[in-house]
């Protein structure tokens, strides 16, 4: 299986960039042939704007949307967008790497979603069961602040974590046609004794990946 880790974090020697390097080995070990696009590392703009398109089609009355589609057609996307979409079609499963900042993704990974998964090669017209990236999977792997899910729930301070993961899950992945395995939500604030159970649990799962049964199918 040709696996694509996302992985968006300015720290490579962080606890997400554990993470990937325990992902990157596991997968490895059994089989899979592994590609990492480090959105920090290439300095990837995160502003979908006009420099998207080395042409564009109506530069006099902008439209990011039929740009997109324009980019599409005509192959007129410009380089980075390239090379991430590339990337995404070589992928049989895509592992999103990072951490929850003000319960969202950080802005570098909505940047790539805005520009990398656009109008016509991501979905459109086709989405959800129909959408263009149908038969690829999808694990949404992040950290969090907490110590544990207590603080997640329909009565609890922040909410149901269901609702944190929503955005991502269904209204980009699911939307775009993946197959969404159940996300990893590993708590940074957990003593280490916990800390070390969460990244065996993390290793035992990659290396069963095939036998998952997805959250969307």
């Amino acid at each position: 299986m040709n696996v694509l880790i996302v992985f968006a974090h300015p720290n490579r020697h962080s606890l997400n960039g554990a993470l990937k390097d325990v992902a990157i080995e596991v997968l490895e070990q059994n089989g899979h042939e592994v590609k990492v696009s480090d959105l920090y590392e290439k300095k990837f703009k995160a502003i979908a704007d006009k420099d998207d398109f080395l042409v564009l089609k109506n530069p006099n009355r902008f439209n990011y949307i039929s740009e997109q589609y324009h980019a599409f057609k005509n192959h007129t996307f410009s380089a980075d967008i390239v090379e991430e979409q590339k990337l995404v079609t070589w992928a049989d499963l895509i592992i999103f790497q990072y951490p929850m900042w003000w319960t969202d993704s950080p802005a570098i990974l909505k940047g790539w979603f805005d520009r990398v998964f656009s109008y016509s090669f991501a979905y459109g017209p086709g989405r959800y069961e129909e959408g263009n990236l149908k038969g690829k999977k999808a694990i949404v792997s992040l950290t969090h602040g907490a110590e544990d899910l207590s603080e997640y729930g329909q009565t609890e301070l922040k909410g149901k974590v269901e609702e944190r993961l929503f955005n991502i899950q269904h209204e980009k992945l699911y939307f775009c046609g993946m197959t969404v395995l159940e996300p990893f939500l590993f708590p940074a604030g957990a003593v280490e004794e916990t800390r070390s159970q969460y990244i065996e649990q993390w290793k035992l799962r990659l290396a069963q990946l095939e036998n998952e049964v997805p959250v969307y199918v």
